[in-house]
């Protein structure tokens, strides 16, 4: 009797690519905390939440070197890498940061606008890849900010919730702007989303 075909699927995976789906994991995880926090208003959730951001880094940083000791990149493995930082570093920072108070009209568009300006900067980087590498199997350089750098706004976040200064007393307040509020923290997220669709900037990649 053949096994089913999702057993298949399963036995194509490289070692690296199951890093990747630990970065998916924790990224899904940091979801689901911040969902809960909004129901319970238990401060250890939001923190056990963000808490996953630097884990999701870490599984990140590991698939690619594992990929690269082990000599087995794939399009299976960039496709999951791309999908998995989507959520690590995209869905999940703008869910933490709706579930500490950045909530009004204006919010919901600039983390909108952020998820998608890392939506562009992966697939962007996917295709242009190759061209990037120069012949080598190694890109040397980023166009615009990797979307991992939004670990940065999750250690900002997290230090807010540390401090009690998240919901009513979020850093900088609200701001009523025509008939939608905005909290000019979530500015941060805006500017972080434009440098990732840069075309300017070019980080180097370690």
């Amino acid at each position: 009797m053949s096994r089913p075909r999702h057993f298949s699927m399963l036995r194509d995976f490289q070692l690296a690519d199951w890093f990747t789906l630990g970065n998916a994991f924790c990224g899904t995880g940091a979801v689901f905390a911040a969902l809960r926090y909004l129901q319970d208003e238990d401060v250890r959730f939001l923190l056990a939440g963000m808490a996953l951001i630097p884990l999701a880094f870490v599984f990140d940083a590991l698939d690619g070197r594992i990929a690269r000791w082990r000599k087995v990149a794939s399009t299976l493995g960039r496709e999951l890498d791309s999908l998995a930082d989507v959520i690590s570093f995209g869905v999940a920072p703008a869910a933490l940061a709706y579930a500490c108070g950045m909530q009004g009209g204006w919010d919901w568009i600039v983390l909108s606008g952020f998820v998608c300006c890392g939506v562009s900067r992966l697939a962007r980087y996917n295709v242009t890849a190759e061209t990037l590498s120069q012949g080598s199997d190694k890109v040397k350089y980023f166009e615009g900010t990797p979307i991992p750098s939004s670990l940065l706004l999750v250690i900002v976040l997290a230090i807010a919730a540390w401090q009690g200064r998240i919901g009513d007393a979020l850093w900088l307040g609200q701001v009523q702007l025509g008939p939608w509020l905005l909290h000019p923290l979530v500015l941060l997220f805006a500017a972080s989303g434009a440098m990732m669709v840069s075309k300017t900037l070019r980080i180097p990649k370690l």
